[in-house]
């Protein structure tokens, strides 16, 4: 299977679906991770990985990467962006949007 970058510029409205224990992370980036996936799991759980794709999206007409994960159980997160260790750790709150800049 091969993989493919979307390379189109995203417009579309992201719908956060948090409430009560499910909160939501965006992790903006810079331009260069445009297409790569940044993976979550919980903290201590290698296998209960979960991932989305670095998108650009225009906020009041300027170009933003991010990675936006719309609804993750609240907890401790370990975030991956490859195979080896952990790059960051992560709190999400239910009810609430966690956001981390790596720009």
């Amino acid at each position: 299977m091969v993989e493919r970058r979307n390379d189109r510029i995203h417009s579309e409205t992201v719908v956060l679906d948090i409430g009560q224990d499910i909160g939501a992370l965006v992790i903006y980036t810079r331009a260069e991770l445009r297409g790569r996936e940044i993976e979550v799991s919980p903290r201590g759980s290698a296998g209960g990985r979960v991932h989305v794709e670095v998108l650009e999206r225009r906020v009041n007409d300027r170009p933003v990467f991010a990675a936006v994960f719309p609804a993750l159980r609240a907890g401790d997160y370990d975030i991956w962006t490859g195979a080896g260790t952990p790059t960051g750790t992560v709190t999400l709150v239910g009810g609430k949007v966690a956001t981390l800049d790596w720009r």
